[in-house]
């Protein structure tokens, strides 16, 4: 149990930790928003990342080579949904500029489970996430047979890891958020990091071609 809750860690933390174009926005969402909002966009990712998880541990290897086939047209769907996300932070930037006597949180409106679903559908076009967890099941399997008992603890494990790194990055959008006070360093800090996003998609993009 305790080696399946280590493994589960471990593996979240690796599949979490790196920064791409997802971690990105719910940093830039969580600063033009508040962190309730950009808590519900973590759990989002988090929960994605959790079905994974459980996929892999049900599928495996099997799952991981059938998706195979469709890894560039996800990865072409999932650079268009990072896409629309930067056009849109760039647009929420200029709106939120022009409402500069507002309060600083005032943007469109966006309702937790928006924000929820957002992230979470996002990340669910990542096929590399389930082959990825696949691989490391895989490996457990090798060694040994887990039981029922293993597999959800290592699913459980992978799930709290991502969601605490996820969070991590929220809170560290409101405190970015809370510094920006100004309309300026706002619409500074949107239009950069929504054209990272954008960076990040076409990169995507690229190593699909």
């Amino acid at each position: 149990m305790t080696a399946a809750l280590l493994a589960g860690l471990l593996a979240g933390y690796g599949i979490a930790v790196p920064v791409g174009a997802v971690g990105t926005y719910l940093v830039a969402l969580t600063a033009r928003t508040s962190l309730r909002i950009g808590a519900c966009a973590a759990l989002g990712v988090a929960t994605a990342d959790g079905i994974y998880a459980l996929i892999a541990q049900l599928g495996g290897s099997a799952l991981a080579h059938t998706l195979q086939p469709v890894l560039v047209p996800l990865r072409w769907a999932s650079a268009a949904v990072l896409v629309a996300l930067a056009a849109r932070g760039v647009i929420s930037a200029f709106a939120q500029h022009r409402r500069a006597s507002g309060p600083a949180n005032e943007i469109a409106p966006l309702s937790p489970v928006r924000a929820y679903l957002g992230l979470w559908a996002v990340t669910m076009m990542n096929p590399l996430t389930v082959i990825y967890f696949a691989a490391l099941v895989i490996g457990m399997q090798s060694r040994s047979a887990p039981g029922h008992l293993e597999q959800a603890a290592f699913v459980a494990a992978a799930f709290i890891a991502s969601a605490s790194w996820q969070l991590l990055l929220a809170l560290s959008g409101a405190l970015l958020g809370r510094v920006l006070t100004g309309s300026r360093g706002r619409l500074v800090s949107a239009l950069g990091s929504s054209a990272l996003i954008a960076f990040l998609a076409l990169r995507l993009l690229l190593s699909s071609g």
